[in-house]
């Protein structure tokens, strides 16, 4: 999943905004940015590229069998 790789940059640059300290807390904090984004984005209802690439690729082949049926119909 492509999102994931974004996911993750985000959480880093967050991350990244917590005072040094110890690192069980900055990995702790980490985590809980990661599952509160994840958590929203699923809320969300939104599709990973992947999805999205196959159902392009579906509906562009559709779309080219109703021109082709369309072609037939019309002769």
């Amino acid at each position: 999943m492509q999102s994931s790789d974004r996911l993750i940059e985000l959480v880093e640059k967050l991350s990244s905004l917590i005072p040094e300290g110890s690192q069980e807390f900055k990995d702790d904090v980490k985590n809980n940015i990661k599952v509160l984004l994840e958590d929203y984005l699923r809320k969300l209802k939104l599709v990973s590229r992947e999805e999205f690439d196959i159902q392009k690729e579906v509906l562009l082949k559709t779309r080219l069998k109703i021109e082709e049926l369309e072609k037939k119909l019309n002769n």
